[in-house]
């Protein structure tokens, strides 16, 4: 085998970011429809933007959701509670473009014969697996997911309360012979509020995320954390940035280490 030494990077984003705010949309539809239509046919796309949802779908189905209470309770269980926060679900624009199933594609899917299902669309899938942890994902990833799950979860226990929504986190891991050796960089983007000192964020969140999420076999004194590196980040969600599903499926999958279909996997 041909051992390399090399660096590679791989990203997440929190619930809160807008992109990934949009999946957790699509999806939620897709939930409440699935759960008691089996059968049914859904493609549905969200974008976020400043206090405005636009959902668009084609569906075919025999249940009739109630597709803005699905929206609202998805952001309010994000966190969007509050324009401070980026967006607020309470009062907010929500538009839908909900529209049957077109007519050429359900045909194609619906076959005489019961035995057969013919498929309304084509895409690639990748399967792929590591022995670099107990989780079978490459490092980069996994450790990305792990603080950005735990910005999410800390934010929402009260523990660091001065954390919102939306961020984002970035690992960069040095190989040795093609064998993780230690993280190079660890890069936190996280929305905060107004009153927390730029000093104090970063010093919770090296603390309070990274070292515990981090295992301390891959960190050595060339570990360098990056928290915040703009130096300000109060302006997030939807307010800052527009969110559409299906933008972040380099993050769905394996952080960019292993082949990956085209097409979101929301909705």
């Amino acid at each position: 085998m041909f051992h390399q030494d090399f660096i590679f990077s791989s990203e997440s984003v929190t619930e809160g970011h807008p992109d990934k705010v949009a999946d957790q949309i699509s999806d939620a539809v897709l939930d409440s429809i699935i759960k008691d239509d089996p059968n049914c046919r859904v493609a549905c796309e969200t974008l976020i933007t400043r206090n405005r949802v636009i959902l668009s779908a084609e569906i075919k189905s025999t249940i009739s959701p109630d597709f803005e209470k699905i929206i609202k309770d998805t952001l309010l269980s994000i966190g969007y509670d509050d324009e401070s926060k980026g967006f607020d679900a309470n009062n907010c624009d929500i538009d839908l473009y909900i529209e049957e199933q077109s007519a050429d594609i359900s045909m194609g899917v619906d076959q005489i014969d019961s035995e057969i299902i013919g498929a309304g669309d084509q895409g690639l899938m990748f399967g792929y697996a590591t022995k670099e942890n107990d989780n079978l994902m490459p490092y980069p990833i996994l450790l990305a997911h792990k603080l950005t799950h735990q910005l999410a979860k800390k934010r929402k226990s009260g523990q660091l309360d001065f954390l919102r929504p939306d961020g984002k986190s970035q690992v960069s891991i040095k190989y040795e012979k093609n064998k993780p050796s230690y993280v190079d960089t660890v890069v936190i983007s996280t929305q905060h509020s107004e009153d927390i000192s730029d000093s104090d964020l970063k010093e919770a969140v090296i603390e309070e995320i990274i070292k515990k999420e981090i295992p301390t076999h891959l960190l050595c004194k060339e570990t360098k954390f990056l928290i915040n590196p703009t130096g300000r980040f109060v302006i997030g969600g939807p307010q800052g940035d527009t969110g559409l599903t299906g933008r972040k499926i380099i993050v769905d999958t394996y952080g960019g280490w292993a082949k990956h279909g085209g097409g979101a996997f929301s909705g």
